[in-house]
This record gives structure tokens, C-alpha cells and sequence, in this order.
């Protein structure tokens, strides 16, 4: 039967059809009417079933298939490159950069070690009811969320204590207090980016859960320190800046400004150093205080010395005794010439109740390196009753910046123990046998995995700073022997296979 010409539309068929595929015959009218040849049946048939069963087989939520449309393949030869950069505020990690990532986070866990601190982790992905807190907190506008496919609200973890948090409840009393946790984790925040700030980083935490006393937080700081010591830097480059929330609090209480507007009051504290006066004035009438308690804060918070503020506050409230005791304390671990008095230091986070810290680089040049400090009411946010916490955390972008400002980064190549290789083809099966039993051995070993002349080897032996070239020939190989050449001092010899170590 001879092809017949198809109708200019497809509109005749809408009835027949479910209204979702209204794009693919819209599709297929504009193609036949604006086509100058003439159109076969048979042909626009197999368009039309190709185009239905695209629309039908894209993977559905529910695991099924959906009716969403997919891609038709690239036309041969216009393959479109993809943008081989990471996400904007993200990063990749070239061998390089591994090497010097593993190099920090090595020192994370071995001062965690070192304190006494036991390893957790948790979900990149967490419920998103688990960050929002008190409305005005900045980091809620800077939450990677989402909805997933079974339609609850998640976001990628912008920051590390309220999981930890999560986690405490969630094992209860079958874990015994005081408990002293670490972890190194990813983080993600949508924020602006600058020097050692980005839109993902790796944050090292240390929280002491259930020791109510300033003794939690002196060691804490003690470990920071620590930390700081072990890869170069000095108290002349990095200093703490220190203060308590109890500080604000006192002031507010005499301007009888009700509680509830605290966490707001140091949200816009906290921006002190970062936008004008005039505004940080302007915020702060905003949310509900008057201009003497406007004055009267702003003052308290250029106080610079200890001893000011107890002028100002008394020598009663519990804000001045706990940072009195602090620097007591600093002077008993040694490290008493890093930290200094700062009123102005509150710390963005709402759940913070008590002393606040942040490392700074004394030049001024980058952000905040560390902060934290004491959440005494953060598990009561969650429904759970308070337990006295305090922790910090430590991010990887901002100290690996200051590193390289002191000129202070390690110099961290490729090493391997052996380069193993066959100096015939036929040989690799017992290069392997070789590889084989100097890994067993403990060490490590490149083995050479094709065919390659002497001259590459040697240059790929001294990229991977390998102490010795093992080498499988065909004589030696009969003897039960390999030849091996110590790289560093040029000597060569021959070795039973039984005595290679």
C-alpha cells in the first residue's frame, strides 16, 4: 500500500492522548508544516512512537519511570564539552592537594589523640529543621536545602555541633558523661566567597559535652594551641580574642530588653568589624533598643581589658568570674600570651550562652581561623533537656592560607619505597610476583604496568621519590634473583628473591 501523505496536525489526535505529550505533537506539527518535502506516514509514525517512549522511560521519583522528557543523542561531530571546573566555591583535590589535606588532617587527629578525644561522624545530609533556629541567624539564608523524593526537607550541613548534638540525644544515657568528641567533616554554605572562605570546606570540631566549668573550655583552646605549635605558627602570628555571651547579657538585663531578643542583638554584633557603625546602631534600634542601651552597648563593647570591664560590670556577675578564670587557667597551660580580651567578640551562632573565642592572624590580613565556645542550651532546642557543652571549630581553607602567607607549607611529594620492573615483557607476571611480596612486606611499591625503556623508568622512579628500582630480568630471573639499585646513592646489586626486603 503506498505511503500517504500525514496531516499538517496533530491536534485532531489530542483527545486520544494524554495532555502531557501536548510538547512532543507541537514538536512534530512545526517540523511536518515547515518540512518542504513531502512527509511519509510510515516514517512520522516511528517519530512519534520514538518520541512517546523517550517520554515514558525517564526515571521517576518513586523508582518507576516518569513522563518527563529526555535529551535526544548529540548529532555526531557536535558533542558539546562540558565545563571541566568544579561548581563555583567548590574545590577539586589533585594528588597535590590530597597529599597536603591528608597532611592537616593528620594533625587534626593526632592533637584530637592527644587530648583524650574519641572519632565521630555523621551525615553530610541532615533534616533541614535540624539548622533552622532563631529567625535572623544568617546561616539559615546560606543553607544548601532541598526537598527529597519522599517530600521531607533536607539541606547539606552547614556546620558540625548540631549534629553532634542530634547524636547525643539520639544515645541517650547509654553513653556516660563528660563526653569528649572530634571529627573532621565537610561543611557547605551558599555565602560570598573571599580569601579562605568558600562555598564547601572541611571543618575540624572538638566538643567537651557535660563539664559545666571554664576547665572545658581552657582545653579546648589548649588543644588549638597545640595544633598551631605542631605545624609553625607562633603566638606572634595568631592571638584568641575572647569574651562571653554573659557579657551582653548583663548590659541588656539593666535596659530590660527582653531575652528573646538576644540571639538578634548578636547576629548584628557580630557583623561589628565588618559594616559601619552607623548601621550596626541603626540594627540594633531596629530589633527594639533604645539609644541609651544602644550607647551603653557599643561602649561595653570597645572595652579592651579585663580589668575595664569590671569597672563597668563589677566584679559580681558571672561573666567577669568566668573569664577571670580563664586567664587564670591559660597562665597553668602555658599558652596565656596567645589570648586577649576582646568585649565585641559574640560569635554569629545563636545557641552560644557563655565564653566565646576566635583565632585571628595578628596581621589582620585573613577571616576568623577557629571560633567556638559554650552552648549550654542548644539540646533544649531540639527537645531534649540541656547538658553543659563547649566546642570550636576549625576550618581548612583559612589556616592553609595563613600557612602560605608565613611561607610555612610543607613540601609534600609522591614517595614510594620501590619502582618494580620488568625489563622484558614477558617478565610481568613476575614483577608482579615481586610487587607482590614487598607489599605483603609493609611496602610500597609503583609497579611499571607495561613495556617501557630504562629511560622513562628512571624519570618516573624520581617523580615518586622512590628509594630503590627493583629490577626483573630474564638472566637474574633464572638464577632465582632481581636486581635492585638504591636511588639516593647509585649502588646496584643482585638479591635472592627470599632476601628482598
Amino acid at each position: 500500500m503506498p505511503a500517504t501523505p500525514f496531516p499538517c496536525s496533530f491536534l485532531t489526535l489530542q483527545p486520544r492522548f494524554n495532555s502531557y505529550f501536548n510538547p512532543i505533537f507541537r514538536s512534530l506539527t512545526f517540523q511536518l508544516s515547515s518540512s518542504p518535502a513531502p512527509f511519509n506516514a510510515n516514517f512520522s509514525t516511528v517519530r512519534l512512537h520514538s518520541a512517546i517512549s523517550q517520554a515514558a522511560e525517564t526515571d521517576s521519583p518513586s523508582g518507576g519511570r516518569s513522563g518527563a522528557l529526555t535529551p535526544g543523542p548529540a548529532v555526531a561531530g557536535h558533542v558539546q564539552k562540558i565545563d571541566v571546573n568544579p561548581p563555583k566555591g567548590t574545590r577539586d583535590f589533585p594528588p597535590e592537594d590530597m597529599r597536603l589535606r591528608n597532611w592537616l588532617f593528620d594533625h587534626f587527629k593526632e592533637v584530637s589523640r592527644l587530648h583524650g578525644f574519641e572519632e565521630v561522624d555523621f551525615p553530610v545530609l541532615e533534616s533541614e529543621a535540624l539548622f533552622t533556629r532563631k529567625a535572623g541567624e544568617e546561616i539559615k539564608d546560606q543553607l544548601y536545602c532541598f526537598e527529597d523524593r519522599g517530600n521531607r526537607r533536607v539541606a547539606l550541613r552547614p556546620e558540625l555541633t548540631p549534629s553532634l548534638a542530634r547524636l547525643v540525644i539520639q544515645k541517650g544515657k547509654s553513653v556516660s558523661l563528660p563526653l569528649k568528641w572530634f571529627t573532621v567533616g565537610q561543611c557547605w554554605r551558599y555565602e560570598r566567597m573571599t580569601r579562605g572562605r568558600r562555598r564547601e570546606h572541611y571543618q575540624w570540631n572538638m566538643d567537651i559535652i557535660g563539664v559545666p566549668g571554664v576547665m572545658a573550655e581552657a582545653e579546648l583552646i589548649s588543644s588549638i594551641v597545640t595544633l598551631f605549635k605542631r605545624i609553625g605558627i607562633t603566638e606572634s602570628d595568631v592571638g584568641f580574642k575572647v569574651s562571653s555571651r554573659k557579657v551582653l547579657q548583663e548590659v541588656l538585663k539593666c535596659y530590660s530588653v527582653p531575652e528573646n531578643l538576644f540571639g538578634k542583638v548578636c547576629v548584628i554584633i557580630d557583623k561589628i568589624e565588618k559594616i559601619p557603625v552607623d548601621e550596626i546602631k541603626r540594627d540594633l534600634t531596629a530589633v527594639g533598643l533604645t539609644q541609651e542601651a544602644v550607647q551603653e552597648l557599643l561602649q561595653v563593647l570597645s572595652v579592651k581589658s579585663l580589668a575595664e570591664l569590671e569597672e563597668r560590670l563589677g566584679s559580681s556577675g558571672e561573666a567577669v568570674a568566668d573569664l577571670k578564670h580563664l586567664f587564670s587557667l591559660a597562665e597553668k597551660f602555658g599558652y596565656s600570651k596567645w589570648l586577649q580580651f576582646d568585649a565585641s567578640v559574640v560569635r554569629g551562632l545563636a545557641y552560644y550562652t557563655g565564653i566565646v573565642f576566635e583565632g585571628f592572624d595578628r596581621e589582620g590580613k585573613l577571616r576568623a581561623i577557629c571560633g567556638g565556645g559554650r552552648y549550654d542550651h542548644l539540646f533544649s532546642t531540639f527537645g531534649a533537656d540541656d547538658i553543659a557543652a563547649c566546642g570550636f571549630g576549625f576550618g581548612d581553607a583559612v589556616i592553609v592560607e595563613l600557612l602560605k602567607e608565613k611561607g610555612l607549607l610543607p613540601e609534600l611529594g609522591l614517595q614510594v619505597d620501590n619502582i618494580v620492573c620488568a625489563l622484558d615483557e614477558d617478565l610481568q607476571g613476575c614483577a608482579a610476583m615481586v610487587a607482590n611480596i614487598l607489599r605483603e612486606k609493609g611496602q610500597s611499591v609503583d609497579l611499571v604496568l607495561e613495556s617501557k625503556p630504562l629511560k622513562w623508568v628512571f624519570k618516573r622512579a624520581a617523580r615518586a621519590n622512590a628509594e630503590r628500582l627493583v629490577l626483573v630480568g630474564n638472566s637474574e630471573w633464572q638464577r632465582g634473583m632481581v636486581g635492585v639499585k638504591i636511588l639516593s646513592t647509585g649502588e646496584q646489586y643482585e638479591v635472592k628473591l627470599d632476601d628482598l626486603k
